[in-house]
């Protein structure tokens, strides 16, 4: 081979090497786009996650000050009840019966009070539904986080790519973001379909 045709190979290596760079940085930046989706859409369902645990929390705390006033109540309609037994008054027995009526209205409605929303049995259900939710966003933030270690280990196989040549590492960061990808999916659409401990 002469001296001309052996600068021609190196310059057409050379040509390819830089092609395939080009690709592999390419790839490298599409992975660093979704990386940040993901890390977005995982910090802001992680976020939400948080706030819901407040939230039903908080729901939750007024659902015990509820049931705790519901019994101290109901406690003392049914010791004036007992007490009311020995009445002979007829004006102080009716309004001894009055009291007691009133405070067991009250007891129901610290049950059930479907116009306020605020009594044990709404209160449930809102806490229940906090809950509810509170975890469907934090398995999608888990799912956002396997995303962004697929993206991340893909950006680094990638490259290493440029660094030794082998191809073999931009095809498995280009599985990485397959996988990264799916993960994203799954968070977005269906957060309870993998389940993470």
């Amino acid at each position: 081979m002469s001296a001309h045709e052996n600068l021609e190979h190196v310059e057409h290596a050379e040509h390819a090497a830089h092609g395939g760079n080009k690709k592999i940085a390419l790839l490298i930046s599409v992975l660093a786009l979704f990386l940040a989706f993901s890390e977005t859409l995982g910090k802001g369902a992680q976020t939400e996650g948080i706030v819901l645990n407040i939230k039903a929390s908080d729901t939750w705390n007024f659902f015990q000050a509820k049931t705790i006033r519901q019994t101290a109540i109901r406690t003392t309609a049914d010791g004036l009840a007992a007490q009311s037994l020995s009445i002979t008054d007829d004006a102080t027995k009716a309004a001894v019966a009055k009291q007691i009526e009133a405070w067991r209205a009250t007891v129901s409605r610290y049950e059930s009070d479907p116009k306020e929303k605020d009594g044990r049995k709404e209160l449930r259900e809102q806490a229940e539904h906090y809950e509810h939710e509170r975890d469907t966003q934090l398995a999608r933030y888990h799912h956002y986080e396997v995303a962004s270690a697929a993206f991340q280990i893909g950006i680094v196989l990638a490259s290493a790519t440029i660094i030794t040549g082998m191809m073999v590492l931009a095809y498995l960061a280009g599985g990485l973001a397959l996988i990264g990808l799916a993960f994203m999916a799954i968070g977005l659409w269906a957060p309870h379909a993998v389940h993470f401990m």
